[in-house]
């Protein structure tokens, strides 16, 4: 019984290990979804903040 299940075990370690790239690519696809979207936003508030003190200028 113990000998049947050793005979998949490498399987069973490709499996794992595939799993395991497939979770850590996906993690890392979010981490940079969200790095971008914030980076995006900065900019964003950025060029909002600027263009309001231009305007206090001009006045």
């Amino acid at each position: 019984m113990t000998f049947q299940a050793l005979e998949n075990f490498p399987l069973l370690m490709y499996i794992l290990a595939a799993k395991t790239l497939i979770l850590c690519l996906a993690f890392a696809g979010v981490k940079m979804y969200q790095s971008k979207k914030i980076e995006e936003k900065l900019k964003r508030e950025r060029e909002e903040k600027l263009k309001a003190e231009a305007e206090k200028k001009d006045e």
